[in-house]
């Protein structure tokens, strides 16, 4: 899944700060050109920018961001998201979507990453068949909760907690919204909410082959293109 394989504190410790600005800023830029360049009348936008301030992204480039993602600035570069598939080590499928600016790019980087770690980039389809496209928010609530009650409240399918206390939530993906809103109406912080991979093949792996796969995943991850990576462990 998106989040789970991740070690508590990486997204902190394990990025410099240019590289994160960079992966704010572009999914602003795509957020503002998939619907209006409004935070307050585009939720995925105002979560964007949330997500940004978050992790102290400088308001300038926030704006630009936006005003690129609204066509009123042009810089020549058009951000692209492409998804790739493949297996990683021990059989573990593996679905990243990405951002760039320069698909060529991106391919040879992606495919150099999947081989030095004994994977192999497959083919559109090729793993997409373990998962399932769901609908994910990921939020956070303080105080007291039974949260099994509090995702079928919701409308939510499944809910799983992080290891920094925060909870992903899946549902239908026609039902995203929908939850959404539920889930703020009881009091809880949406900290993203958008289409995903759920994986509904796991593999099984040891404790030894899960190392590899989680340097596998994390060598994916603090690729400059990668947006999001989904696994089956």
């Amino acid at each position: 899944m998106g989040k789970g394989w991740k070690a508590a504190g990486k997204s902190e410790n394990a990025q410099k700060k240019g590289m994160m600005f960079t992966k704010a800023a572009r999914e602003i830029y795509v957020a503002a050109k998939s619907g209006l360049p409004d935070p307050d009348q585009n939720p995925r936008l105002r979560l964007a920018v949330e997500a940004a301030k978050k992790i102290s992204c400088p308001n300038d480039t926030i704006e630009r961001a936006i005003k690129k993602g609204a066509g009123l600035l042009d810089d020549g570069k058009i951000i692209e998201e492409l998804t790739y598939e493949g297996y990683g080590p021990h059989g573990v499928g593996v679905i990243v979507e990405c951002q760039t600016d320069n698909k060529h790019r991106t391919a040879p980087e992606m495919r150099s990453v999947f081989k030095k770690n004994g994977g192999n980039l497959g083919e559109t389809g090729s793993v997409a068949w373990m998962f399932a496209q769901v609908g994910e928010i990921e939020a956070t609530k303080t105080g007291a909760f039974d949260i099994d009650e509090e995702a079928i409240e919701a409308g939510a399918d499944d809910v799983h907690k992080n290891d920094d206390g925060s909870y992903q939530f899946f549902c239908a993906m026609e039902s995203l919204a929908a939850v959404t809103k539920a889930l703020a109406g009881r009091g809880w912080k949406i900290e993203s909410s958008s289409p995903s991979y759920k994986a509904t093949n796991i593999t099984e792996i040891t404790e030894a082959q899960r190392k590899d796969v989680e340097e596998f995943l994390t060598a994916l991850d603090d690729m400059d293109d990668t947006h999001k990576v989904f696994a089956t462990i």
